[in-house]
């Protein structure tokens, strides 16, 4: 049944919101205001496609991309820059006041910069045996093979032709594949996964591909097919080694906007525990100044950072431990060592490390965050335990998506 609704505003997921009969409806691609005509979208009782727009925004204009609407990678192209930042800083203001937090949430940052620096693309075989490589369709599990993407950084040129080759070797595998691809200095930093085990023709094959694309390197599951340069990036004046499939900030500037506002925040730090660290974007630029220990689980990324800081001169004292902090968290005896904490954890918070935080005599919590929800959560744990919040800094490398990073200092 088609509809015609007026939407009312923007959602926290980028949808347009209409509401009908006292319920909320979620259209995507729409703006408030618009008048749509919308259609059912079996399954889902409180979503509707978009079919046409009958009367448009003022600030709509016209997307870039031309797979958006289809590929899900981007939720918004069609806003304009002006109210498009209003609404992220707000996502902000929003989520904050809903868990009765108060501190001053300081304009957004822009932190595109050239674009995203790593991608995963997804390979699969259609019904009709004709081999997908590309990124998944907005609401499903379907392939939008992709052959550009004007987000990227120019350091990804020649990822997306490399995805594919490496792909059709491995189509008679039957498996579906993800291929993460990292731009670094040495070049593109591949790794395929979901392929399973491979005869040694096939890996002789994915080797040769690899050659011929110039990749930096070429891992399967994390194991080595062929390495041409080291896959390095540069954070400080270090220079880091990358393991395997290693978690990289969305973009360089991303990366630089949040290590300087954490570097401000601990600027009178002596000794700092850097919790979820990573390869070090954080404890690397603080050791300039200050001593520095740094804990993740990821114990390859651990080994590259603790590797970097013994080969780079002019460091203070770095210590890296692998460390699950879910299951294990710093407890508050081991964190009196500690003046300062920087922790900076996956979408999903660090409910148990705040709740030693809580209980701890540290002057001073910087947090990093990439899901306002979770770490409103987690800052209400701060703040009941008698931090203040006192500042909020709203960050968006994830331009055109819902997704928003924040910097947040507490202070005890």
């Amino acid at each position: 049944m088609v509809e015609l609704v007026l939407i009312d505003h923007v959602g926290h997921f980028g949808d347009g919101v209409a509401l009908v009969d006292g319920k909320s409806i979620y259209v995507p691609y729409t703006l408030g205001g618009e008048t749509v005509e919308v259609a059912p979208v079996a399954g889902h009782p409180d979503r509707r496609r978009l079919l046409a727009i009958e009367r448009a925004s003022p600030e709509r204009i016209p997307p870039f991309c031309q797979h958006f609407g289809v590929c899900g990678g981007c939720a918004i192209q069609h806003w304009d820059a002006e109210p498009y930042r209003a609404w992220k800083r707000n996502l902000v203001v929003e989520t904050l006041a809903q868990a009765r937090l108060d501190g001053e949430v300081a304009p957004l940052i822009d932190a595109h910069g050239l674009g995203r620096r790593r991608i995963t693309l997804h390979a699969r075989m259609s019904t009709h045996d004709v081999l997908k490589v590309g990124f998944a369709a907005a609401g499903s599990h379907d392939i939008v093979p992709v052959d550009r993407c004007p987000i990227l950084d120019p350091a990804l040129s020649g990822a997306l032709e490399a995805a594919w080759a490496l792909a059709e070797p491995l189509t008679p595998t039957g498996k579906p594949l993800d291929i993460q691809i990292t731009a670094t200095e040495g070049g593109l930093d591949v790794d395929v996964r979901g392929s399973g085990p491979l005869p040694a023709k096939m890996i002789a094959t994915l080797s040769r591909v690899a050659e011929q694309h110039r990749l930096a390197r070429l891992t399967r599951h994390g194991e080595l097919v062929l390495m041409r340069e080291p896959p390095t990036i540069v954070i400080g004046t270090a220079r880091v080694t990358l393991p395997p499939g290693s978690f990289l900030q969305a973009t360089i500037v991303g990366e630089q906007t949040l290590a300087a506002l954490v570097s401000e925040h601990c600027k009178r730090a002596r000794h700092i525990a850097d919790l979820f660290c990573g390869v070090g974007p954080f404890a690397l630029r603080l050791a300039a100044k200050t001593r520095v220990s740094a804990f993740d689980s990821d114990a390859g990324a651990v080994a590259a950072l603790q590797k970097a800081a013994m080969a780079t001169s002019g460091l203070k004292p770095v210590k890296a431990e692998a460390r699950d902090l879910f299951r294990r968290p710093l407890m508050p005896q081991e964190l009196r060592d500690y003046d300062t904490i920087v922790f900076d954890p996956p979408r999903r918070g660090a409910e148990a490390q705040v709740r030693q935080l809580a209980v701890s005599k540290i002057p001073v919590v910087v947090a990093v965050s990439c899901n306002v929800a979770t770490f409103a959560r987690d800052a209400r744990i701060l703040v009941d335990g008698g931090y203040k919040l006192e500042s909020v800094t709203p960050v968006d490398q994830f331009r055109h998506t819902p997704h928003v990073e924040l910097v947040a200092r507490f202070k005890r």
